[in-house]
């Protein structure tokens, strides 16, 4: 067969990447805001296919069937994902791409109804990575790029209604265009939305943009044309709202036009109307209004409708604050890809649902379309749910980001791109901000697109990360926001009070969650929340990009993977894949995993702390001064929540009892009764309010909790623990003997890296100091009474570490003080502490402190404090690279038991860091995925009297200097007891 990439097969083919075909058969169409997907017959499902030019493919191509749509990286072909984050998967300069190019080609036919006999018809691919060259019957029909965005062809001369047609999509995955879809996240190709024939009349609604404002003022700007030439005399359009007629009689205008006929000969109407008594859209309140638009021929019949759903809202910058509908509202938001774990960049409308409901769970707000336009159908999810977006176009050019910044041949495509989005997306209210792409540099070509959507829509804000080169404060750049990534939050604290800002500050990437991460957003969000100029920002990411693959398999287990995953844990036999697991010589490794969701859309710990962070509703004030509730919305009171009051005494248990929310509106404060009679026994109280939806709502049924916030009414008193008659039994090295005990308790000062530690640099040095191989040497072992005291040294390849530990029976155990002395050398360990090992046999930890989630010094607002069960297996976060993770932080006490109620209890001398797992620290360090892990029988515990915080350094700032584990003496103490 001829090669559908020889330029002598096509003359479209034939052309250069870059440029634009001036040939007959170029036939996409305009982008445009008219539905169409009513109606339209779907073209979805297994289409014959065949891959060229991949690698190990035969030699003309073989053909087979896939799945459309979907990727061909993940339906069994030889040309498998590819991940990178910044580099290219190609040595090509641009515009220039390999010669040795993957090419997919789908057929099918198609049965033309033949009622579409004088109609207008249309084919439209969803999307498709990268360029896609339409062929009907053998004839060109068209060539588009732009990997996210959909393309229409009118094949209304090229199809015969009542007859079949042979309709060959052709995807080339790398072109000039590969350049400047340089993203974070997998390399696929192949089709990724869906694909839809329809037909319209030939006179037809060509675009319809909608515009509608707090103040209930209704503009709805129609674009119509003709499929036979010249529009004909006569036509007009009308609307209803809501199912309610807008004429010329209610208040309804029709710009140039007597009794709502338009006689334009450009073909364009504007409705005009006011709405009294709007019901305002925002996040927290997304109220939508139903509008259907028509166009009418002559006689008065209709032509063709378009339907839309409307939010009448505000937004604007004024000074340094961007504000909704007159409000200065806090951006809790996060980045978002289209991704799945099974079909890669194909996510189905209940996964894109499902995607939106938790977040809104977790008190997000909003959502950046990282980093292009993503399916249309998360834009109205996004209106019904509540959502602020930043669209995002698609362009990065990350790694050749400053050549084409400024390069000319580019400068096209950057316009049609951004021009593009703001076409298909412009109806939605939930889209407040256009961004003109990400990690591109800054040059003319963002100038060029700035200047299309203000021009275009003058309505919303423009930003783009990359003109922060010129300054956060400079007023003559492309972007109306300052929105740096990865910001140190003193850099922005500086900039907020510098006298010197201009826009609003609200960074587009801040708190990369990679691994075991996310430390400091508590302190982040203290610092926005108390400074104005500072407004929030968007989290990286959402998802962990994890493909699921079967073990020593080298493709991905696909579609056939389904229900071989549950919890965040790949099934037996199964892994989440990262860079490199799919045999690629250029990758980035496990940077793709840096959601704060697992690939299944489990939420990570992280999620618990947002939610927190974000509560509605706040509880301050003290067990003598009163109860203060405050309402954080922005816009509505607290009519849809109910609550409850649970005290958490150490040594009481729990008491709840039912909690009513008084009537607050936003920024309202009242004080409230106690609703708890403290006991003058039970040592420490914690009262927490549990804040759950009242009623069933679209992201959450009745009863879903929303925040849980937590104040403290009693501090801790000291226990003393008296010495008994008994003999501490130690043996030649200075180690704790006991039966429950399989390891003695012995100093730890390493943790196996998190990601943050491994590309932060700090496990780099804990290796060159020898902390993960520490050699201890007993110096002295003495009995003094009835205490043992020992005094150990721990060698590393810096320094030497001296250790002191008091073994004193008390009643039912032994207390272990604890002393350690670090040198200079080692100025930023990971923690400081004991760790043992248990016999087989304990298998559920139950604790006094915060939880029920891991938690760690910098990462724990979102962690109450109570009393916890929960079992030993489950502590683990499988982050998909093992790392540190389980620890729980402010742990009181705790009790380690096997089903026979047999095991260990343990009594901290203060709130401590604490972990329980299954591996030992090295095990965890050594293994690339979970299916290389094998737990113990016993538990590995440790007692940390410091641990280092977490940070983002994988990209970000780290944590801070107040979260670092510093030399000096460290003590603690601890006391275990036999259950």
């Amino acid at each position: 067969m001829t090669d559908p990439l020889s330029p002598a097969a096509d003359p479209l083919i034939a052309l250069r990447p870059w440029e634009s075909p001036e040939t007959t058969s170029w036939r996409r169409l305009p982008m445009n805001a008219v539905d169409r997907r009513a109606g339209a017959h779907v073209l979805d499902g297994e289409w014959r296919f065949q891959l060229l030019s991949a690698p190990d493919a035969p030699a003309g191509g073989t053909w087979s069937t896939a799945a459309v749509p979907g990727v061909w990286t993940l339906q069994g072909t030889a040309d498998l994902p590819q991940y990178l984050n910044i580099r290219m998967p190609f040595a090509q300069f641009p515009p220039a791409s390999p010669e040795r190019n993957p090419t997919g080609v789908y057929e099918r036919e198609v049965d033309v109804p033949a009622d579409w006999a004088g109609r207008r018809i249309v084919l439209q691919v969803g999307a498709a990575e990268s360029v896609l060259l339409v062929h009907v019957d053998g004839r060109p029909a068209g060539l588009s790029k732009d990997s996210h965005l959909a393309a229409e062809f009118d094949l209304t001369d090229v199809v015969r209604a009542g007859e079949r047609a042979v309709v060959r999509l052709t995807v080339v995955k790398w072109s000039d265009a590969s350049h400047i879809e340089d993203q974070d996240q997998w390399w696929h190709g192949g089709i990724t939305r869906s694909v839809l024939l329809y037909a319209t009349d030939p006179l037809h609604l060509a675009d319809v943009a909608v515009r509608a404002s707090l103040g209930g003022e209704l503009r709805v700007d129609c674009r119509v044309r003709d499929a036979r030439g010249a529009l004909p005399a006569g036509w007009h359009v009308s609307a209803e709202l809501d199912g309610l007629p807008l004429t010329p009689d209610t208040a309804f205008d029709l710009a140039n036009a007597e009794d709502g006929r338009v006689s334009d000969f450009l073909g364009e109407a504007r409705l005009l109307a006011r709405v009294p008594d709007v019901r305002p859209w925002t996040a927290e309140t997304p109220e939508l209004y139903g509008l259907t638009v028509r166009l009418h021929r002559a006689d008065g019949t209709v032509a063709d409708v378009s339907r839309h759903r409307v939010g009448f809202r505000d937004v604007e910058i004024a000074g340094r604050d961007l504000l909704i509908n007159g409000e200065r509202v806090f951006i809790r938001g996060v980045n978002r890809h289209d991704f799945h774990p099974l079909t890669g960049r194909t996510v189905s409308y209940d996964d894109m649902r499902a995607d939106l409901v938790l977040l809104k769970r977790f008190g997000f707000n909003a959502i950046r379309t990282a980093h292009y336009p993503n399916d249309p159908a998360l834009y109205d999810l996004a209106d019904e749910l509540g959502f602020y977006l930043v669209d995002e176009a698609d362009i990065e050019s990350h790694d050749h980001a400053h050549e084409i910044a400024e390069d000319p041949r580019y400068l096209n495509a950057f316009v049609d791109r951004v021009s593009r989005m703001v076409l298909r997306d412009k109806n939605h209210p939930s889209i407040v901000v256009w961004s003109l792409g990400n990690e591109s540099d800054y040059g003319a070509g963002h100038d060029a697109a700035a200047g299309w959507v203000r021009r275009h829509d003058p309505t919303r804000p423009v930003q783009y990360e990359g003109a922060a080169k010129r300054g956060w404060a400079d007023p003559d750049v492309a972007s109306d926001i300052a929105c740096p990534m990865y910001a140190p939050l003193e850099d922005c604290l500086a900039h907020a009070l510098s006298g010197q800002q201009t826009k609003p500050l609200i960074q587009c990437e801040y708190s990369h969650a990679m691994g075991n991460s996310n430390g400091t957003l508590a302190d982040h969000w203290a610092a926005i929340e108390a400074t104005p100029g500072l407004q929030g920002g968007f989290i990286w990411e959402f998802w962990d990009h994890g493909i699921l693959q079967r073990v020593n398999d080298a493709g991905p287990a696909g579609r056939e993977g389904a229900g071989h995953y549950d919890n965040g844990v790949a099934a037996p036999g199964y892994r989440w894949a990262y860079g490199g697991d799919f045999g690629e010589r250029e990758h980035d490794g496990a940077f793709i995993a840096d959601g704060v969701v697992f690939p299944d859309r489990t939420p990570k710990p992280v999620m618990y702390e947002h939610r927190e962070l974000a509560a509605p509703v706040r509880l301050t004030g003290s067990r003598h001064e009163g109860l203060v509730l405050s309402n954080h919305q922005h816009f509505r009171g607290l009519e849809w929540l109910a609550a409850e009051w649970e005290l958490s005494l150490e040594y009481g248990g729990t008491l709840t009892a039912p909690a009513e929310l008084p009537p607050l509106r936003p920024g309202e404060t009242a004080v409230v009764p106690q609703p708890f009679e403290l006991p003058e026994d039970g040592g420490e109280a914690w009262l927490t309010l549990r804040v759950r939806t009242a009623h069933d709502l679209s992201w959450a049924p009745c009863g879903t909790e929303v925040c849980a916030p937590q104040l403290r009414l009693r501090a801790a008193e000291p226990v003393e623990e008296r010495s008994v008659a008994a003999r501490v039994e130690v043996d030649d090295e200075g180690l704790l003997v006991h039966p429950l005990l399989s390891a003695a308790p012995t100093l730890s000062l390493w943790r196996a890296p998190t990601d943050n530690d491994e590309l932060g640099g700090a496990a780099r040095r804990w290796r060159e100091w020898g902390l993960d191989a520490l050699v201890r040497e007993p110096v002295s072992v003495g009995r003094h009474g009835l205490s043992v005291t020992v005094v150990a040294e721990y060698a590393g390849q810096a320094g030497v570490v001296r250790h002191r530990q008091v073994l004193t029976p008390v009643e039912g155990g032994v207390r272990v003080e604890e002393e350690a002395e670090l040198p200079e050398e080692f100025d930023d360990v990971a923690r400081v502490g004991s760790v043992f090992e248990t016999v087989p046999g304990p298998d559920l930890l139950e604790w006094f402190g915060q939880g029920p989630w891991e938690s760690y010094p910098d990462r724990c607002a979102g962690a109450a404090v109570g009393h916890h069960s929960v079992p030993v297996d489950a502590l683990f976060t499988p982050y998909l690279r093992p790392q540190e993770s389980g620890g729980r932080h402010g742990v009181r006490r705790f009790t380690l038991s096997a089903p026979d109620a047999t095991g260990v209890a343990v009594t901290l001398d203060e709130p401590r860091q604490v972990s329980v797992t299954r591996y030992r620290a090295e095990e965890l360090a050594a293994a690339a995925h979970h299916d290389e892990l094998t737990p113990r029988a016993g538990c590995v515990v440790h007692i940390d009297a410091a641990h280092r915080g977490l940070g983002t350094a994988s990209c970000g700032p780290d944590t801070f200097p107040s979260y670092l584990v510093a030399p000096g003496v460290h003590r603690w103490s601890w006391t275990l007891r036999v259950l």
